[in-house]
C-alpha cells in the first residue's frame, strides 16, 4: 500500500527537462527570422508605402507653394488663338536640363486622386532618385514640352510606389507636369508590356527610333508584374497644352471630373 508520505514525495519529484537539441534551436531561430522578415515585408509594402507616400506628397506641396509664392520667372507669353475654335494656347516654355538626383518638377494625375503630387528628379538610379519616393527622368530623353519623348520611371511597389496604379489610366486622362515655369499637360493614349531590354520605348518616337520626331510624347515605365522585373509596363501619352504660371491660373485638367 502506498503511504501518504510516498504520495507527497512523488508530487515533489521534478519532471525531467527536455534537452535542447541543435535541431530545436535552429528551428526557433529560423521561426524568429521568418517573423522578422514577414514584418519587414508588411512594413515595406503597406505601412512603409503609406508613410513614404504622405511624406512625398508633403514635399511636393511645399515645393509647389514655393513656386506659387515666388515672382513669375518671366512675363506671360502672348496666347495663341485657334482660328477655328478660338481656344487659347501657349507655346511651351523651355525647361533647363535637369541634374541627376535633383528634383525639379511635380507630376499630378487626377485619375490617381486629387492628392497625387510626386516630385520628379533627374536620373533613374534607385539610391539617388527612385528609392527616395520620387519619379525619375531618363536623362537622355527630352524635357517637358520639347519635341520628342519625355521618359519617366518609378516604382510600382515599395518606396511610395508612385506608378502603382499605372494600369488604371484611361484614354484621354491628363498627365500634368508642374514646373516653376508652368504646367505641361499630356493626355494618356495606351499601355503595353515589353521586355526589360526594349529600349525603343524611350526613342524620340516610341518604338520607332528610325522615325524623325514631329510630336511631343510622354512615356511612363515601371516593373511588371508587381514584385518582379521580368517585364516592363509602359504607358504612353501625347502633349496637349501648356499654361504659363505667369497667367495666375491653373490648368482645368487638374480638376476634370473623373468617374
Amino acid at each position: 500500500m502506498t503511504t501518504v508520505g510516498e504520495l507527497r514525495g512523488a508530487r515533489r519529484r521534478p519532471r525531467p527537462r527536455s534537452r535542447a537539441t541543435f535541431a530545436s534551436v535552429l528551428g526557433e531561430i529560423l521561426l524568429t527570422f521568418g517573423v522578422v522578415i514577414l514584418l519587414y515585408v508588411v512594413w515595406q509594402i503597406w505601412i512603409g508605402d503609406l508613410i513614404y507616400g504622405q511624406t512625398s506628397r508633403a514635399e511636393a506641396q511645399e515645393l509647389s507653394a514655393q513656386w506659387a509664392q515666388s515672382a513669375p520667372v518671366a512675363p506671360a507669353p502672348e496666347p495663341i488663338a485657334d482660328p477655328e475654335t478660338q481656344a487659347v494656347t501657349y507655346e511651351p516654355a523651355a525647361v533647363p536640363r535637369d541634374e541627376d538626383g535633383v528634383p525639379w518638377a511635380i507630376m499630378r494625375v487626377p485619375r490617381w486622386g486629387s492628392d497625387y503630387e510626386i516630385k520628379i528628379a533627374g536620373g533613374v538610379s534607385k539610391p539617388r532618385t527612385l528609392d527616395r519616393t520620387w519619379i525619375g527622368h531618363y536623362l537622355d530623353t527630352q524635357m517637358p514640352g520639347e519635341v520628342g519623348n519625355f521618359g519617366l520611371a518609378a516604382h510600382r511597389t515599395t518606396f511610395g510606389a508612385p506608378f502603382a496604379r499605372l494600369p488604371e489610366l484611361r484614354v484621354g486622362d491628363p498627365l500634368v507636369i508642374e514646373t516653376e515655369a508652368g504646367w505641361y499637360v499630356y493626355r494618356f493614349r495606351n499601355l503595353e508590356y515589353v521586355r526589360p531590354d526594349a529600349y525603343d520605348v524611350l526613342a524620340d518616337v516610341p518604338q520607332a527610333p528610325e522615325v524623325a520626331p514631329g510630336e511631343r510624347y510622354i512615356t511612363l515605365t515601371s516593373c511588371s508584374p508587381k514584385f518582379s522585373m521580368t517585364e516592363r509596363i509602359v504607358g504612353y501619352g501625347v502633349f496637349d497644352s501648356f499654361l504659363p504660371r505667369a497667367t495666375g491660373e491653373t490648368p482645368a485638367a487638374l480638376t476634370e471630373g473623373l468617374i
